[in-house]
């Protein structure tokens, strides 16, 4: 979860300034910054309108848990923007633990399932970037090849700096780097990834019931999941 992170409200309007680098936001005439004091620089109107209302909510106190656009905007210019290496090296450690790479061998349906939503992603991407991908059934570990890992590398280099951002937000919530990947490059849908990240957590519930904390948690992953990929669709697929 997130921890609680607050600030207290010193504004009454915001107006959006529109210049030759996108669009920024003045809260009562002062532009506001990221929490690491950057000008935060939004590439569509649309979304610098949403993390505007978001900055205008209503109380003496703001929570960051309340401002999920403002938090992925401002960590493009305050954490990966400054950190790409760092952060794509980080994100091709999860290419031999990513989630869809290790297989259940029993129960039978469960197998079949990860079978049905995971393999299509794995031999897509190993179609499009012409790599091979290794996967295995139980806890066993895997390494991937060097070539393998050069080519995600070269990949995920392309990518301009929102789409990092995006590709970081969803590995880390799901522990998946294809699934990410898959993402990012539209193979499938926000909808997707929530349901293929909670294949086996799904299938636990069905047998035992449901945990009302674990729903919970799910229900954050799944809103989370659903913000990332509508702020990469907002962000009109400019670099910054």
């Amino acid at each position: 979860m997130h921890g609680v992170h607050f600030m207290k409200r010193f504004y009454t309007e915001y107006t959006i300034v529109s210049s030759d680098i996108g669009f920024s936001i003045a809260l009562d005439k002062k532009l506001v910054l990221t929490p690491c004091g950057n000008i935060l620089i939004i590439q569509c109107i649309e979304l610098a309108e949403i993390i505007a209302k978001e900055l205008m909510i209503k109380g003496e106190i703001i929570y960051h848990e309340s401002m999920p656009f403002f938090r992925l905007a401002s960590t493009v210019f305050d954490c990966v923007i400054p950190n790409q290496t760092t952060i794509i090296q980080q994100l091709l450690n999860y290419a031999e633990t990513d989630l869809i790479c290790y297989r259940a061998r029993t129960p039978k349906n469960l197998a079949e399932r990860q079978k049905q939503l995971w393999q299509p992603i794995v031999d897509w991407l190993m179609k499009i970037l012409e790599i091979d991908i290794q996967i295995t059934c139980g806890v066993i570990p895997i390494v991937q090849s060097n070539r393998t890992i050069a080519i995600l590398h070269d990949a995920i280099w392309r990518y301009d700096f929102i789409r990092l951002t995006v590709l970081q937000n969803i590995v880390l919530a799901t522990g998946s780097l294809f699934l990410g990947l898959a993402l990012i490059e539209e193979y499938i849908t926000s909808e997707d990834v929530f349901i293929a990240s909670q294949l086996d957590e799904i299938y636990q519930t069905k047998l035992y019931g449901e945990d009302v904390e674990a729903a919970r948690s799910r229900d954050v992953l799944n809103k989370d999941i659903q913000i990332a990929t509508l702020f990469l669709k907002l962000s009109c697929s400019k670099i910054i």
